[in-house]
């Protein structure tokens, strides 16, 4: 966005240079990407003066050419060679003297010397207006009609006006500061200074000969239709003053009316709309949407089928404008136009942001409308409009001002508590100053109590809608710089988090899983004594016996998930379901010391095939392996990574593993022993799980990580080690790591053998390594060195062979 320094001033007083002033605006939030000098005619005509031909002689030596004597104000008239055929004594004109550089309308700039043409001293240039960038003609010099004292600057003759501009970085959510009075706002609340709003006391009503009615059908999504008619106008091109405004901020001059509706646009933040009144039919204006595939062709020529969302000003037959973003074809203003309806409103920005997009459209309007402008400014900017068309383009008011407004919008009612201010901005700032800031925002204190007070704030400040924004508006105006930093840095929040919610916890956990093929089961938790006695089990704790037993099946609580769960897989496979892959979430219980505990565990259970049989793929028995990799994405899911791994002897399992999170133990996964597998007439293999769920629970704390894609590229190395039986993954994957921590990226294994050429007692890893270096591209030698290092870590930690 761009904002004018010089515009700027007529709103505020301001003292600071451009450049400081950036840094206020910068202080407040308002973040100045650049600023840049501006010129209405580039080179600001600087070096050229307004001089008098005296002299016009032929060249002596070339036909075209004129030989001239002009006083330019100095000491003694300068001798210029001119070629322009209207060149003649007597003429006023403009001169570019020696060293000064012009800057044509087309054409790269160049600076002029005094020289020899055809052998006469030429010193300096009498300049046609194309050749300084004042317009496009070629046909002469100028001369000018003016009694102004030779040397008199040109830059002053023409009006050339300096200035800078600042290229602000706006925010969606700052649509409050879309604007030179908007700006102004921010600074007053800064340095302490008012804001001068323009007048529009002289305003009035001088006739009613034009009504024009307005209906507004839609009234979600046009809250406020505000309009006026004036007659007697006349469409012509803007005063230099305004068009150096416009042109100042990149816009391009129209005509008077449009530029005046542009510039209160850009003065105040209020998109305005300027129809020709003898095109609206029916003297009528309707607010409304349309029929789907309605066609309409907008200002730029463009036939658009328009949506049954779009807001549309229409006369009593045809619409006339795309409300809140572009005007119709045939309905703006032209040169013939003498009487005009201008409109000021406020539309719901969330029909506006779908229309422009749906649409293509990126227009000042649109950008306004589609974030929330002042609904409270809609007759304001009216009445600013009319006061500069009548100064402007002459007319009358020809009709009271129409105002639809049937539901007001009100300010934000928002209660503020001192503790939070000082909380969240890590500082204490007395009330007295938060309230000078508060008020230096048109953020009024309405109710004010021992520890809290109530604010009303007004609706053009629609991004302030709960306390953190009050406070965030004190913090950036009290300035970030004034709060000093703490060796210990934190962060805070007003926010009350809501608590986890072990159910849906346990319903994402149960979600992955049934995605991975798995059922979920439910089973009693009493479960048969029998079971622990036949198997000559032992668990830490008693078992809890019912009082009431209905049967010695069901005579206790259970102290593992196992047996509960083989009940359910003898019962599957006794009726041809082999392919076993199920979960529960359950409790265990015991009995230690006289006290009763219980304890929420998450078991899982495999056997049979991973996939039913088909045509595409052989069908494979589950392993071990299969069930630790659903264990291993079920701890991700957590976000617990860095845990460890290492076999056990349990009296369950034939074979496990205990994954440990520091001192506690998350569970047990293994193969189930054969002898109680027996007891439940199973001869397949099941592999079990158990995990504390409710560890799982309180770990629960994934983080997504976003990092930029790396630059440069990634090394794949493999190694065969072989190892005893004994070695596992893990004891690999952990001495990797601490060996070099910054170069691998991944490991992974790709085969493990035991057979024929491998010792007895041993194993042969096949590992691959993944290096990358994120700040450069590895070397040959550094890879080297890399896998050196690591070869010789598993030749003396683990015992490893290297096979090569």
């Amino acid at each position: 966005m761009k904002i004018s320094y010089n515009w700027l001033k007529q709103y505020i007083d301001i003292r600071e240079s451009a450049e400081d002033l950036g840094k206020v605006l910068t202080s407040t939030g308002l973040e100045v990407e650049s600023v840049e000098p501006f010129e209405t005619v580039k080179g600001g005509l600087r070096g050229l003066v307004i001089g008098e031909v005296l002299t016009c002689i032929k060249h002596p030596n070339a036909d075209k050419l004129s030989v001239t004597t002009v006083d330019v104000g100095s000491d003694k008239p300068h001798q210029i060679v001119c070629g322009a055929p209207n060149v003649a004594a007597g003429q006023k004109v403009v001169v570019a003297l020696p060293g000064s550089t012009v800057y044509p309308a087309k054409g790269e700039p160049f600076t002029i010397k005094s020289a020899k043409i055809r052998g006469e001293l030429s010193e300096g240039m009498i300049c046609a207006e194309d050749e300084i960038g004042l317009g496009e003609s070629h046909q002469g010099i100028m001369v000018l009609t003016t009694q102004v004292p030779n040397g008199t600057l040109a830059s002053g003759f023409f009006n050339v006006e300096t200035d800078y501009v600042f290229e602000i970085g706006l925010t969606p959510n700052r649509i409050d500061a879309a604007s030179h009075i908007g700006v102004a706002r921010d600074i007053k609340a800064s340095v302490k200074r008012d804001v001068k709003w323009p007048s529009v006391d002289l305003f009035k009503v001088d006739s009613n000969k034009l009504t024009i009615g307005v209906t507004v059908e839609n009234n979600e999504a046009c809250h406020r239709f505000s309009g006026l008619t004036m007659t007697g106008i006349r469409v012509k091109e803007s005063p230099d003053w305004l068009k150096n405004k416009l042109v100042a901020i990149g816009l391009t001059p129209i005509n008077n009316i449009v530029d005046i509706t542009n510039f209160v646009c850009h003065e105040m933040g209020k998109p305005m709309h300027a129809y020709d009144a003898d095109k609206i039919t029916g003297n009528e204006i309707i607010v409304k949407t349309l029929a789907q595939g309605t066609k309409f062709t907008t200002l730029d020529g463009k036939e658009r089928e328009l949506t049954a969302n779009d807001l549309m000003v229409c006369n009593a037959r045809e619409p006339m404008c795309i409300a809140g973003v572009f005007g119709g074809m045939h309905s703006g203003i032209t040169s013939s136009t003498t009487s005009i309806f201008l409109e000021s409103a406020h539309f719901w920005a969330d029909y506006i942001r779908k229309t422009a997009l749906h649409h293509g459209l990126k227009t000042d309007s649109s950008f306004r409308n589609e974030r929330g402008p002042d609904p409270n400014l809609t007759v304001f900017s009216l009445k600013r409009a009319a006061l500069l068309i009548k100064e402007i383009a002459g007319g009358e008011v020809s009709s009271e001002v129409v105002d639809v407004y049937p539901k007001k919008i009100e300010n934000r009612i928002i209660q503020v508590a001192d503790k939070n201010v000082n909380r969240l901005i890590g500082k204490v700032i007395s009330r007295e100053e938060v309230f000078s800031i508060l008020k230096s925002l048109d953020i009024e204190i309405i109710e004010k109590k021992e520890d809290r007070y109530t604010v009303s704030v007004p609706p053009y400040r629609v991004d302030v809608l709960q306390e953190a924004d009050v406070i965030e508006e004190i913090l950036r105006i009290y300035g970030f710089n004034n709060v000093e930093l703490k060796e210990e840095s934190g962060t805070d929040y007003i926010a009350y988090f809501p608590a986890k919610d072990e159910n849906k916890f346990k319903t994402v956990l149960g979600s992955q899983l049934v995605a991975n093929g798995f059922y979920e089961i439910w089973t009693n938790s009493l479960t048969n004594q029998a079971y622990t006695s036949r198997n000559n089990l032992a668990f830490e704790g008693e078992p809890v016996e019912m009082l009431n037993k209905l049967s010695e099946e069901q005579g206790v609580l259970r102290q593992t998930m196992l047996f509960t769960g083989l009940e359910v897989c003898s019962y599957n496979i006794n009726r041809k379901q082999k392919d076993i892959k199920f979960f529960e979430f359950g409790k265990v219980y015991r009995q230690v010391q006289g006290k009763y505990e219980e304890n929420n565990r998450l078991s899982l259970y495999m056997s049979g095939n991973m996939e039913t049989e088909n045509w595409q793929h052989k069908t494979t028995p589950a392993t071990y392996h299969d069930l630790a990799q659903q264990v291993s994405q079920l701890l991700a899911a957590c976000g617990i990574n860095h845990y460890k791994q290492e076999k056990v002897d349990d009296q369950l399992f034939d074979y496990a593993l205990k994954i440990t999170l520091g001192k506690s133990v998350i569970g047990l996964i293994g193969k189930v022993k054969a002898s109680i597998q027996k007891d439940f007439g199973l001869k397949q293999e099941i592999f079990f799980a158990e995990l504390d769920s409710a560890l799982l629970f309180r770990q629960a704390n994934p983080k997504l990580v976003i990092q930029e894609v790396p630059k440069f590229p990634e090394v794949r190395r493999d190694l065969s080690l072989v190892l005893d039986k004994q070695v596992i993954f893990d004891e690999i994957k952990s001495l990797t790591y601490s060996t070099e921590k910054r170069l691998i990226k991944d490991l992974r294994v790709f085969d493990v053998y035991e057979g024929k050429n491998i010792p007895e007692g041993k194993k042969a890893y096949a590992l691959g390594f993944t290096l990358q270096d994120s700040t450069k591209t590895l070397t040959d030698e550094e890879i080297e060195k890399t896998m050196d290092r690591l070869m010789k870590a598993f030749e003396e930690r683990l015992g490893a062979l290297i096979r090569k």
